[in-house]
């Protein structure tokens, strides 16, 4: 896979609240997907954003009093912070009020009515604004106090009104048939088995405008009504290709869409079925993440446990939460959090582990073999078989990227680790130098090629702290992609005085 382009999406925020835990969750694990695929030498263009059409926005700036720009200004521009604070490495900030995404979902309405899957009719049935979903009768449950709610819990109503209709029931076959030949096409795999069973059911066709408000990008040659907001949201993913132009955009089709488990519907169905009627190709694979729990519990703002990323970095350090949420949680299925995890693992790997380590073995390097890189001879079994692992670490971790698990790739870095501290320990280079200066100089490079290694590795979870660790084994600027990996630092390249590279962390009071 190695210098093949890689084009990764987030599913675009609605920012119709302050940004939550949740939502740094995707962005940091397709941050990592991004930061690893740059590192091995792969053109990639990460895309997140937020989607800004549609009732419910409208609803909420009218609570406020702002208008429904007003109103996606501000909330956009938190969730764009969040990004910046969390040291997401997007290429684009997409938002749906951008101009060339009003021409890109216009340019895909268009293609579809032209194969013939568009036609007016009248919607009526029960649809959630908080969702922006319509649900069959049969889906939805009438609570205890006799309020009908989806599947989601969201209150739904009876809507009724004009609206364009796509022709989903056409694409029945088809999109079964594109999950028999291609299964890797949405992950992990029990998440096929549902969207699977979702349309063996039967697929109704979709209303896909709405005339009831204006919040929304106009249809064309249909006046009064607004596209239906998963049509505009979706077509996100194709704004900068520029495919309505043939030139001058980045290449389609993605490669990956990371999305969450509650909008899998409308990324392994609906946008597919749009493509295959635009006569677009479909991207390679759509990735259902699982939730991030708060001590058991989804995160809500009735449930009184939402947490802004912004807050969790002030207490405990960027890296120190980036490395928990990719660490801590097998990447697709729910998670769970809390400030104790957060600190007792970033205590546990990152200062004692990581740290500790890098602190012995640079320190070391400094006060006895004069502030430089030592020699790696002589070598022994026991050396051999550390390098042997350290080389095995890339490959992977490699295997980890193409099966979207960060978790996995952390694992190993964590076990390279962990065998290096057990080396150090047994070759005791502190004692094996009173007799033999030059055997500890082979341990203690081989202990710094091993660190150099995980270094190298830990830029696409922990960049700022990966970055401080390179600076101290003197690796330089240029040699910290993956094409160096197999490249040790020169015997005899001046290293400095180490700094810890993290504090121990106490739990907020």
């Amino acid at each position: 896979m190695t210098g093949e382009p890689f084009f990764v999406t987030t599913a675009i925020s609605y920012p119709n609240g302050r940004p939550h835990i949740g939502h740094a969750y995707e962005a940091i694990a397709t941050d990592w997907l991004a930061r690893f695929a740059r590192l091995d030498g792969r053109a990639v263009f990460f895309l997140t954003g937020t989607d800004e059409h549609g009732l419910k926005i409208a609803q909420a700036a009218r609570a406020r009093g702002l208008s429904p720009r007003a109103f996606v200004d501000e909330m956009s521009s938190l969730f764009r912070k969040m990004a910046e604070d969390l040291r997401i490495s997007f290429d684009r900030f997409i938002r749906t009020t951008d101009p060339d995404h009003r021409v890109c979902a216009q340019a895909l309405w268009q293609r579809m009515a032209a194969n013939g899957d568009l036609y007016l009719g009248r919607y009526e049935g029960w649809y959630s604004v908080r969702d922006e979903a319509f649900w069959d009768e049969a889906d939805t449950t009438l609570d205890a106090d006799g309020v009908r709610r989806a599947p989601t819990g969201t209150e739904v109503t009876w809507t009724v009104e004009e609206s364009w209709f796509f022709r989903l029931s056409r694409y029945q076959e088809r999109l079964l048939d594109l999950y028999d030949r291609h299964p890797e096409f949405v992950q992990p795999a029990f998440r096929l088995n549902e969207m699977r069973a979702f349309v063996e059911r039967g697929l109704k066709d979709l209303s896909v405008s709405r005339t009831s408000f204006d919040w929304g990008i106009p249809v064309p040659g249909a006046p009064g009504h607004v596209m239906y907001v998963w049509v505009d949201a979706l077509a996100n993913y194709l704004t900068p290709t520029r495919f309505w132009t043939g030139e001058g955009g980045w290449p389609w089709p993605a490669q990956l869409h990371v999305i969450g488990k509650d909008v899998m519907r409308f990324h392994a169905v609906y946008w597919p079925a749009f493509l295959m009627s635009a006569g677009l190709p479909l991207p390679r694979r759509v990735f259902g993440h699982g939730f991030i729990l708060n001590r058991g519990e989804k995160m809500s703002k009735s449930a009184g446990n939402v947490v802004e990323p912004s807050e969790l970095v002030q207490a405990f350090g960027l890296d120190a939460v980036r490395h928990f949420l990719l660490r801590a949680i097998p990447f697709g299925q729910d998670g769970e959090w809390s400030p104790e995890a957060i600190a007792a693992r970033a205590n546990a790997e990152l200062a004692n582990d990581l740290g500790n380590l890098a602190q012995r073995v640079l320190s070391m390097i400094v006060r006895t073999c004069g502030g430089r890189m030592p020699s790696a001879r002589p070598a022994t079994p026991e050396d051999e078989a550390l390098a042997a692992r350290a080389r095995a670490l890339l490959p992977a971790c490699r295997s980890a990227h193409e099966a979207v698990r960060p978790d996995l790739a952390l694992e190993a870095i964590w076990d390279m680790v962990a065998a290096t501290n057990l080396y150090l320990t047994r070759q005791a280079p502190w004692t094996v130098r009173r007799t033999d200066p030059a055997r500890a100089e082979a341990i203690l490079w081989r202990a710094a090629d091993a660190l150099r290694r995980v270094g190298l590795l830990l830029q696409a979870s922990i960049p700022d702290t990966a970055a401080r660790l390179l600076d101290q084994l003197a690796v330089p600027a240029g040699a910290r992609g993956f094409a160096g990996f197999d490249t040790p630092v020169p015997t005899g390249t001046p290293v400095p005085e180490p700094r810890p590279l993290f504090p121990r962390l106490e739990l907020p009071a």
